[in-house]
C-alpha cells in the first residue's frame, strides 16, 4: 500500500524536527516552514499567514499536520495561531482534504491542579494571549468540522522531550509532557484513524507520556484513537523509600 501524502507545517519549529524521521516511516512527508530547516532538509517555503502559499503546499496531499506556533509576538501570534489555522482549514476544504491533525498547549492544569482522574474537562485557556489564540484556533476547527466533511484531531500537551535513558534523580516528571516516540504514534493514529471514530468530526485529546501521577488520564485517547504511551517512562523517576 502506498504511503499517505502528508503536509507537515511548522517543519522547522521546536517540535517537528524531532518527529520527522519517525513520521517518515509511515507517511510521505512534504515539509513546509517560513524559516530554514535546522537539519538542512528540503522544504517548501510557506508563510502560514498567506493563504495562497498554504493552498499550494497542500495540493496533492491526503492529510495535514499543523505544528505552527508563535507564542509571544503581539501580532504574529494571532496571524500564525488563528489566521494560520483558518488558512489550513480553508485549504483543506477547497482541495478535498478530509484529515487534519491540529496541535496546541494543554488547557486544564491551571484549573485542575488538585484533582485526579481528569479526562475531558472543559478547556480553561486562561487570560494569556497565547492560550486564547490557540483556544480560538480549536474553535475554528470545531466549526469547520461541523460545516464541512473534515475530520480533525487536536492534540494538546505541555512539554516535549526525549525519552529518559536512565533513572532520574532529584526531579519529578512534569504533567502533560510527551516523549517524541509517543507523539509520532499519536500523529500516526490521528491520520489513520477511521473517520467514523471521530465523534462530531472534531475531537481534542490531552496527551502525555507520564501516567504515574494518576492526575490526567488518557482514557478517551485510548478509546477513540487506540493511543497509549509506548513505554511507562515514569518508572525511571521512581526512588527508594526510607
Amino acid at each position: 500500500m502506498a504511503k499517505k501524502k502528508v503536509l507537515l507545517l511548522g517543519a522547522a519549529g521546536l517540535v517537528a524536527p524531532h518527529i520527522t524521521a519517525g513520521l517518515e516511516r509511515y507517511f510521505e512527508l512534504r515539509l513546509a516552514d517560513i524559516k530554514p530547516h535546522p537539519d538542512g532538509r528540503e522544504q517548501w517555503p510557506v508563510d502560514i499567514g498567506c493563504y495562497e502559499q498554504v493552498l499550494e503546499a497542500a495540493r496533492g496531499m491526503d492529510a495535514i499536520l499543523n505544528f505552527t506556533v508563535n507564542r509571544s509576538h503581539p501580532v504574529l501570534s494571532f496571524t500564525v495561531n488563528v489566521l494560520g489555522a483558518y488558512h489550513v482549514l480553508k485549504a483543506a476544504v477547497e482541495l478535498g482534504i478530509t484529515r487534519i491533525v491540529h496541535t496546541g498547549p494543554q488547557m486544564v492544569i491551571s484549573a485542575y491542579q488538585h484533582d485526579f482522574d481528569v479526562d475531558d474537562p472543559p478547556p480553561r485557556p486562561g487570560s494569556g494571549y497565547y492560550g486564547v489564540t490557540k483556544f480560538l484556533s480549536n474553535e475554528l476547527c470545531r466549526v469547520f468540522a461541523r460545516a464541512h466533511n473534515v475530520q480533525i484531531v487536536c492534540f494538546l500537551f505541555n512539554g516535549l522531550h526525549a525519552k529518559p535513558k536512565a533513572p532520574i534523580q532529584g526531579e519529578d516528571f512534569p504533567p502533560f509532557t510527551i516523549v517524541w516516540e509517543d507523539l509520532v504514534e499519536a500523529c500516526r493514529l490521528g491520520v489513520e484513524v477511521d473517520a467514523a471514530a471521530i465523534p462530531g468530526g472534531f475531537q481534542v485529546f490531552n496527551l502525555h507520556s507520564h501516567q504515574g501521577h494518576g492526575k490526567y488520564v488518557l482514557d478517551r485517547a485510548e478509546r477513540i484513537l487506540g493511543f497509549r504511551p509506548l513505554e511507562p517512562v515514569e518508572r525511571l523517576y521512581r526512588r527508594p523509600l526510607g
